[in-house]
């Protein structure tokens, strides 16, 4: 199938992908001093300036229509919303678009759209998001932009209903030559259950190929994770319900969620990093303690909409930026506290200065 792909201008400087497709040419001739200073010194000073290698996200791209109400319908029950509004999201937009204002380095997203208005929702809210690199975003002419509707409840909960559309159906060729070697000169390589899990396998092992470390999100569909896929991934990041729901296995107590982080070790993967909701994080790495951090507190929880992709994504960010495990959770949580004070999930998502400021307020636990 014939796919027409969006080449839209990058969203901000972006000076690491000097030399990757699509970017500004190598100039012919560059500046330089007369006397040169020792290699091993002009090799550190370089490291040190560099920005973070790439984030890339393979996943999918949402149009999401919220309803407001107040409670959820009961079988055969019309109710009535308090308010609706159409909104950019999807798991891979979502973590993109989170990453785009949180890394100091490029995010590019790889996703399919259809030719249609959703898709040019989605195009317009990814490049007006800053610092996401749209230009891998693909339109698939024969399906339709995926979309999901979103209840939205006053407490800030929600439950979503989710049609696949081009997330499910627009990669009939797969992931394009181009966008595998992307992924092989990426920091990280970030995942989700929203796309077809073959096409989350192709990404996975490109990066494995390369030594990228992959991080995935259980969330998305509902059924299992094959045992191929998981073999390639270094951190699978589900919260208790999906951690339940792959294993068979309770996750009420601590417990329960350390016994079935157990069970992921035994499915091939190595950490696993669970986000709690209300009681935090917990990382649990095979062979060693588990690492918890507990939520950083919100002033006003409004909406938990990607609050989960904002703290998977921003735990990418920091972990590209060399920080600690412990750092990195920590660095995730004020991220995901801050986000659940907006409505929405794009719009929802903090920017560095924000998180920084957070934390600086934050006694360390």
């Amino acid at each position: 199938m014939a796919q027409a792909r969006v080449r839209l201008p990058p969203a901000g400087p972006t000076p690491a992908t000097a030399f990757f497709s699509g970017s500004n040419p190598r100039p012919d001739h560059l500046p330089y001093s007369s006397k040169r200073a020792p290699a091993s010194l002009c090799a550190a000073t370089a490291a040190a300036n560099a920005p973070p290698a790439p984030i890339v996200v393979v996943g999918s791209a949402n149009a999401d229509i919220y309803v407001e109400v107040d409670r959820l319908p009961l079988a055969g029950e019309t109710v009535a919303a308090r308010a609706g509004r159409s909104l950019a999201g999807g798991k891979g937009a979502n973590q993109a678009a989170c990453g785009g204002r949180l890394a100091l380095g490029p995010i590019y997203l790889v996703a399919r759209v259809g030719d249609d208005a959703n898709g040019r929702l989605l195009e317009g809210a990814l490049a007006d998001a800053g610092g996401v690199r749209t230009d891998r975003v693909a339109r698939a002419p024969d399906a339709p932009s995926g979309h999901a509707v979103v209840m939205l409840m006053p407490d800030g909960q929600n439950s979503i209903i989710i049609v696949g559309g081009a997330n499910m159906q627009g990669w009939a060729a797969g992931i394009g030559a181009e966008d595998l070697e992307l992924i092989q000169k990426a920091g990280v390589l970030l995942l989700q259950r929203e796309i077809p899990d073959w096409v989350n396998t192709q990404a996975a092992q490109a990066a494995k190929s390369a030594g990228v470390p992959v991080i995935m999100d259980a969330g998305g569909m509902d059924a299992p994770v094959p045992r191929d896929l998981l073999s390639l991934v270094d951190i699978f990041s589900p919260n208790e319900t999906e951690l339940a729901r792959l294993t068979g296995m309770p996750t009420e107590t601590f417990e329960q969620i350390s016994q079935a982080a157990g069970e992921c070790h035994k499915m091939g993967v190595k950490e696993v990093l669970v986000k709690l909701g209300s009681r935090g994080s917990a990382l649990f790495v095979e062979g060693e303690k588990p690492i918890r951090q507990p939520i950083i507190p919100a002033t006003e929880v409004i909406d938990t909409t990607g609050a989960g992709d904002t703290f998977t994504s921003a735990f990418a960010v920091a972990l590209v930026e060399g920080k600690p495990k412990k750092e990195c959770m920590r660095f995730a949580a004020a991220a995901a506290s801050l986000c659940v004070r907006v409505k929405g999930a794009i719009p929802s998502m903090p920017d560095r200065e924000s998180v920084m400021k957070l934390l600086g307020s934050v006694q360390v636990e």
